[in-house]
């Protein structure tokens, strides 16, 4: 398994790394994630281990707590060999202080957190969304507060806009409090908006991406065709209405691509996609989640190989849209494009 640097920070993390999302799923939307036990989470522990991932990726709103738990009897005995990360802010009950990201709303999430899952550190909490209502100073100093307490080790933030995370970052140089090193992004085949503006902070600021969903809301996984009725078992009956819009048209047109590919190198279409974003400026991971070994097994199969120069072109152009406002003018007029090459 590959190591790479999480953005500017010393931390080293493996390509891929799993998404516990799927353990302990209960609801509308975790449950049909999966419903992982214990038992056989400890088996996709195993699993991952040995094949060189140890990064694990869970939240607080994931089945209201029940994914951290799990992670944690799963990984017990051996946290020295896991790096956890894990995410708050979004809404974890009614009252005035259980969403966001004020300074008890953090403090108590920690806490609850760390009990959760086990420990008396985390390695990387990343905010799971902007908190407007909240000011940035009162964000960045409540984590500085927890990192010198010896409870974090990073931060990051996932699902921020571009102004959101670059004035978390200036604030925090600012005031010598610790940076985002992370951001936590949807990214894919089928949906490549991280790129016009994510991608260029992340590159210029030393900020790694972490990128969940990479088969686009399970619609890559080599299940779903042109002109065919989705698959009787795909999870996305139940929850497409929860993720990412995608444009069925160039959805196809993604596809037909993959299943060419896939016939040229022998690969499933999940691992070609999963290797293309692998190949993408800044990704420090990519986050694949599995219901069951079977599945597990298929996404590690996306690393140890690379697509060619000419099979990633391909793709490109088959996944690529218009940019829209303000940046289609640096892909498609020449004096712009010179004065600010994209980033891919």
């Amino acid at each position: 398994m590959e190591y790479r640097h999480l953005g500017a920070s010393g931390l080293r993390v493996p390509a891929l790394s799993f998404g516990a999302g799927t353990f302990g799923g209960s609801g509308p939307l975790f449950g049909a994630w999966g419903t992982t036990d214990a038992t056989e989470a400890r088996r996709l522990v195993d699993i991952c281990l040995d094949a060189g991932v140890s990064l694990f990726d869970t939240a607080d709103v994931y089945s209201n707590g029940a994914s951290e738990t799990v992670l944690g009897e799963a990984i017990k005995g051996r946290r020295d060999q896991v790096i956890i990360s894990t995410k708050t802010s979004l809404p974890m009950g009614d009252g005035s202080n259980d969403a966001g990201s004020s300074r008890p709303r953090l403090i108590r999430a920690v806490e609850n957190a760390l009990r959760r899952l086990g420990t008396d550190y985390i390695d990387l909490l990343q905010l799971h969304a902007f908190d407007a209502r909240t000011p940035i100073e009162e964000v960045l100093s409540t984590l500085d507060a927890l990192i010198r307490a010896g409870k974090l080790r990073y931060i990051g933030a996932s699902n921020f806009a571009g102004w959101q995370l670059m004035k978390s970052l200036a604030l925090a140089d600012q005031h010598g409090w610790p940076r985002h090193v992370a951001h936590q992004v949807y990214y894919s085949l089928a949906g490549r908006d991280y790129e016009w503006e994510l991608m260029p902070l992340g590159l210029d600021q030393g900020v790694g991406a972490l990128a969940w969903s990479p088969l686009g809301w399970g619609r890559l996984t080599g299940r779903i065709r042109r002109g065919q009725p989705l698959p009787e078992g795909s999870r996305l009956h139940e929850t497409a209405t929860f993720g990412p819009p995608v444009d069925d048209a160039k959805l196809y047109d993604i596809i037909d691509v993959l299943d060419a590919l896939a016939e040229e190198t022998g690969r499933s279409v999940p691992q070609i996609a999963i290797n293309w974003l692998l190949q993408r400026p800044t990704v420090a991971s990519v986050i694949i989640g599995a219901r069951n070994e079977a599945q597990l097994r298929q996404n590690l199969g996306a690393v140890g190989w690379a697509l060619t120069q000419e099979q990633v072109a391909r793709l490109d152009a088959a996944s690529a849209v218009t940019a829209p406002y303000p940046y289609f003018p640096y892909y498609r007029q020449e004096g712009f494009a010179r004065l600010n090459p994209p980033a891919v």
